[in-house]
């Protein structure tokens, strides 16, 4: 089974490549944005309760998110032949965690695929995506604010994965196709 964790900053291109990977590798892809969304929108227990942390404006926690995540991964096919988490785990902790998940099921992280973009890049692609998208969030004070949570509290996940002989660095410029036979290169090697 082929379990990946794709793993950059804001702007990196990971929704991009995830659709590529998951329709290559025909892997199930799990947002944990996406699952939290449902959740809401669904308003399920899990939902109902990520929505008390949400309106009294705190993050909703690693445990509740775990609790959908696994709930998310028992709706997978059983013939699946691995999974694509994006946008989780953004903690060591919650690297700790996703462990547990996947071991229950006698399942383990495959790799942390990092895609490697420098921050005026990552500037640049985000600017350009708000003005695109109308997104409120992609402007430069909130995008460079972003980056700092990223190189502060998310890349820390990098050494850990380093130390389990399980990242894989990707050079993030050039075109999709480009970086995306990087990563089948690396995936395949």
């Amino acid at each position: 089974m082929l379990n990946i964790i794709i793993f950059g900053a804001p702007g990196s291109g990971k929704g991009t490549q995830s659709d590529l990977i998951k329709e290559r590798f025909q892997l199930e892809h799990i947002s944990t944005g996406d699952v939290l969304r449902a959740e809401l929108k669904n308003e399920t227990e899990l939902g109902k309760t990520a929505k008390a942390y949400i309106d009294q404006g705190q993050l909703v926690p690693d445990g509740l998110i775990c609790d959908m995540l696994d709930k998310q991964l028992d709706r997978m096919p059983a013939d699946a032949k691995g999974v694509i988490f994006d946008g989780f785990p953004r903690t060591i902790p919650q690297a700790e965690a996703l462990e547990g998940i996947l071991q229950k099921r006698g399942w383990s992280v495959s790799v942390l695929l990092e895609l490697q973009v420098d921050d005026e890049e990552l500037v640049t692609r985000l600017v350009k995506r708000g003005q695109i998208s109308g997104r409120s969030d992609d402007n430069e004070t909130t995008i460079r604010s972003r980056l700092n949570v990223y190189h502060t509290q998310t890349s820390p996940l990098i050494g850990y994965y380093k130390q389990k002989g399980k990242h894989i660095a990707i050079r993030g410029l050039g075109t999709i196709d480009d970086i995306f036979n990087r990563i089948c290169d690396a995936l395949n090697g």
